[in-house]
């Protein structure tokens, strides 16, 4: 009886491991590997955190009524701070923010279009105008942008040079230097306005 058993589960050991387990090739930013048909994978629209979610909802709504909240919920975006980064959003909420007339958002898109963004390329026409606007209501970041870009676009390689060099430092300069006006406590956003 014993050997019988033992045939049988030889026998059926052999057989699973003979049958090829189905897998499908997932392909993604770290590579490819074949994984097994019953693997799940992360799914964006699953529940997260649900107090970042009210937060970002309630910063949302405070930035339809205030183009300040505006301008800080695309800083948010263009670093991920909060949000899933995304220079898309962050250059659509920058641009409304300046639109209704926020100044520090006006010198923030110029800056986005004269230097572009990975996605997208410099747009020295878009940037002028928005830095114009920024240094004719006094930004002193504005009128210096404005003369640098002024200056380099005389020579279409010095411009680009300058572009280049440029971006390094920009991008550590959203990072770390532009300050929110909107922070968060136990009872919801409130505006800082000793910035």
């Amino acid at each position: 009886m014993r050997l019988i058993l033992l045939f049988s589960f030889l026998c059926a050991s052999v057989f699973a491991q003979a049958e090829p387990e189905r897998t499908i090739r997932i392909c993604d930013d770290t590579g490819c590997s074949d994984r097994p048909r019953s693997t799940t994978t992360f799914d964006p629209n699953a529940g997260g955190d649900p107090e970042a979610e009210r937060r970002l909802a309630a910063l949302k709504a405070k930035a339809e009524k205030d183009p300040r909240a505006a301008y800080d919920l695309g800083l948010r975006y263009f670093r991920g701070d909060g949000v899933r980064q995304d220079s898309y959003q962050a250059l659509q909420s920058m641009r409304d923010a300046a639109e209704r007339g926020d100044l520090k958002a006006q010198t923030a898109v110029g800056k986005l279009y004269l230097m572009g963004l990975e996605e997208m390329g410099s747009d020295p026409a878009e940037a002028e105008k928005w830095l114009s606007i920024a240094a004719g209501r006094g930004d002193k970041e504005a009128k210096k942008l404005l003369a640098q870009a002024s200056t380099a676009k005389k020579n279409e390689v010095a411009y680009r040079r300058w572009v280049d060099t440029q971006r390094v430092y920009l991008r550590e300069y959203w990072q770390s230097r532009y300050t929110y006006r909107w922070y968060w406590n136990n009872s919801g956003w409130y505006y800082r306005d000793d910035y």
